[in-house]
C-alpha cells in the first residue's frame, strides 16, 4: 500500500501544496466551460512566451528549438507546442487532457412561459444522475452568435450581485410516487426546466412573463429570441470553488472532472523552458460524449497540428507525421475514482486509488471485459515508474470500481491508435460527475510533479 503524500512534506513544501492549490481553484472557478479554459490557456501561455501558430504559418517564418506556439481550434481545443533540440519525427511527449465537463445545455428553442413562469428547456450533456441538479444555484455561461457573426458572450450567476436560476422540485409531502421510483428516473431529462422569470411585462396580453424576460435580454445583451438558435448556453453550478475538510486538504468545485487534469498537464508544460524531444499539452473537447466532433479527439486536428508544425520546421513529409506520432509517448490526462468509505461495496481495495497517495496510473480503463479501454504495455509502465521514483513523485495505480460495476472511457484509446504508448493518469475524486467535486490538494500537487517528470525524461 502507498505511502500518504502528506507525510513526505515539510513546513516550505506543505505551503507550497497550498499555495499551488490556490492558483487552481482560481482556474476552475473561472474557467467553466469549454471556450473559457481555452481564453485562459491562451492568455496563461502567451504569459510564458507562446505565440499563435497561425500567426507564424501566415508569416512563413521557420520554428525551431525552444520556440513556443499554440494551435487554437474553434475556441474549444488548444494544442500547445514547446519545440524540442530533437527532430519531430522522433516523437514527442504528449499530455492530452480534456475541459469539457458533464453540465445542462439550453435548447435551440429553449424559452417559454407556463403558469405565469418563464422557463427554459435544458438538454443534459454527458453522463449525470439528474436528481443532483435540482435545487441548485445555478449559472448560465457561454456565447450568443447574431446572424451577422457579431457575438456577446454570457456570464449569469457567478458574480455575488448577479441572479441566480435553478430547477425546482417536489415537495417532500407531496412525493410519496417520486420517492418510490428508480434513481434514474427520479428527475426526468424533459423535467430538467430551469426557472428564470415571474414578473410580466406590463400590457402584454400573452405570455407576459416570457416576453419580459425577452425585454431583459435585449438591454443587456443585443440579442433576439431567434437568436437561441445560434447560442452555445451552458447551465452549471453557481460559486467558486472552495476548501473542504476542516483541515482543508480538499477542494470543492464544479469541473474537477477533467479541468484538474487540463491545469496540471499546463502548468506542467508552462514549467519548462527547453526539452530534448518536443513537449505538447493537448486539451481537448467532447469527450464526455465520445471524443466526437470537429473539436473532439476523433478530430483530425491535433494530426493536423503536428504536420503544420513539423512543415514549420522545414522538415515536413507525411512519413515524418506518421513516425512523430507513433513515436510518442501520452499520458492521457484524466480523473479517476478515490475509495470512498460510503461505498466501499463498488470498490476493490487493493485495486483502487486513495485521496492523498498523489497520481494515479491507470493501466486501462474500459467497462467490465475491459470493452473500450486502451491497455497500456507493461514495459511502458515499467519505464513510468522508474521516472516517477527518479523524482520522488508520489504515485499510485487503481481501476475505477469493481469489475462487473461498470466503467469508463477516456481519450487514451483514440491516440493509442497511432501506435504510441498511451496510459491514463490523473487526479483521484470523490463525486465524480456530480455537479461538485472533491479533490485532495495533495494529489493535485503530485500530479504537476508527475507531468513535470515526464516531460523530463520520458
Amino acid at each position: 500500500m502507498r505511502e500518504i503524500a502528506w507525510n513526505k512534506y515539510d513546513e516550505q513544501k506543505m505551503k507550497e501544496v497550498m499555495d499551488f492549490s490556490e492558483g487552481y481553484k482560481k482556474f476552475i472557478s473561472e474557467c467553466k466551460t469549454e471556450r473559457e479554459c481555452v481564453t485562459e490557456s491562451i492568455k496563461m501561455a502567451e504569459a510564458h512566451g507562446y505565440r499563435n501558430l497561425e500567426d507564424v504559418i501566415r508569416n512563413q517564418e521557420t520554428l525551431k528549438p525552444g520556440d513556443k506556439v499554440y494551435a487554437n481550434n474553434m475556441g474549444k481545443t488548444i494544442a500547445l507546442f514547446l519545440i524540442g533540440k530533437e527532430p519531430l519525427e522522433k516523437g514527442m511527449k504528449i499530455l492530452g487532457a480534456h475541459i469539457d465537463s458533464p453540465r445542462l445545455d439550453l435548447k435551440q428553442n429553449p424559452l417559454y412561459e407556463d403558469k405565469d413562469l418563464a422557463m427554459l428547456e435544458t438538454h443534459y450533456y454527458g453522463g449525470i444522475k439528474k436528481y443532483q441538479w435540482v435545487t441548485l444555484p445555478l449559472a448560465m455561461h457561454g456565447v450568443i452568435v447574431r446572424k451577422d457573426g457579431s457575438s456577446v458572450q454570457v456570464n449569469i450567476g457567478e458574480n455575488e450581485n448577479d441572479p441566480v436560476v435553478g430547477i425546482s422540485d417536489l415537495l417532500v409531502h407531496l412525493s410519496s410516487d417520486q420517492l418510490g421510483k428508480k434513481g434514474s428516473v427520479v428527475i426526468e431529462g424533459e423535467d430538467l426546466n430551469i426557472t428564470v422569470g415571474s414578473i410580466p411585462l406590463k400590457d402584454e396580453e400573452k405570455d407576459a412573463v416570457k416576453m419580459n424576460v425577452l425585454k431583459l435580454l435585449k438591454e443587456t445583451y443585443q440579442i433576439e429570441e431567434d437568436d437561441f438558435v445560434s447560442a452555445e448556453i451552458e447551465v452549471v453550478p453557481a460559486g467558486k470553488a472552495r476548501d473542504y475538510g476542516l483541515d482543508r486538504s480538499m477542494v470543492m468545485g464544479y469541473g474537477h472532472d477533467d479541468r484538474i487534469c487540463a491545469y496540471t498537464s499546463l502548468m506542467a508544460l508552462l514549467e519548462m523552458q527547453e526539452i530534448d524531444r518536443s513537449a505538447v499539452c493537448l486539451l481537448v473537447d467532447k469527450e464526455e460524449v465520445g471524443s466526437i466532433g470537429a473539436t473532439g479527439m476523433e478530430s483530425k486536428f491535433f494530426e493536423n497540428m503536428v504536420a503544420e508544425v513539423m512543415n514549420c520546421l522545414g522538415d515536413y513529409s507525411e512519413l515524418k507525421v506518421r513516425r512523430a506520432l507513433a513515436n510518442s509517448r501520452m499520458l492521457s490526462s484524466d480523473v479517476s475514482a478515490a475509495f470512498d468509505p460510503n461505498y466501499a461495496s463498488v470498490m476493490e481495495p487493493k485495486n483502487s486509488a486513495y485521496m492523498g497517495k498523489g497520481i494515479v496510473f491507470n493501466k486501462y480503463t474500459g467497462s467490465r471485459g475491459k470493452g473500450g479501454c486502451n491497455d497500456a504495455n507493461a514495459e511502458y509502465i515499467a519505464a513510468l515508474r522508474n521516472i516517477m521514483e527518479k523524482e520522488n513523485v508520489s504515485y499510485q495505480t487503481a481501476e475505477l470500481g469493481k469489475v462487473d460495476q461498470g466503467g469508463g472511457g477516456t481519450i487514451a484509446y483514440i491516440l493509442a491508435q497511432y501506435d504510441m504508448e498511451v496510459i491514463d493518469c490523473g487526479v483521484a475524486l470523490h463525486n465524480m460527475h456530480a455537479p461538485w467535486e472533491i479533490a485532495s490538494k495533495a494529489d493535485i500537487y503530485e500530479t504537476t510533479r508527475g507531468y513535470v517528470a515526464f516531460l523530463k525524461h520520458a
